[in-house]
C-alpha cells in the first residue's frame, strides 16, 4: 500500500492547532479593500476555528 499523500492546497490554507483542531483564516481580505470599513477589515485578519462537519472532510486532506 502506497502512502498517503496531502492535498498541498489544503495544508497551505489550514493549520493544526496544538490540540488538533483546525484552524482556518478568512476570505474577503486580500484585494478590494478600500470599500470595507477598517473594523472589517480588522475582524477579517483573525483566524477561527473549522467546523465540525467541514473538520473530518479537511482532516482527510491534511492526514
Amino acid at each position: 500500500m502506497g502512502k498517503m499523500k496531502t492535498h498541498r492546497a489544503s495544508a497551505k490554507r489550514f493549520k493544526r492547532t496544538g490540540s488538533g483542531k483546525i484552524k482556518r483564516f478568512s476570505a474577503y481580505k486580500s484585494h478590494l479593500t478600500g470599500k470595507k470599513s477598517p473594523k472589517r477589515i480588522r475582524k477579517l485578519r483573525k483566524a477561527s476555528l473549522v467546523s465540525t462537519g467541514d473538520q473530518r472532510r479537511i482532516n482527510k486532506m491534511i492526514p
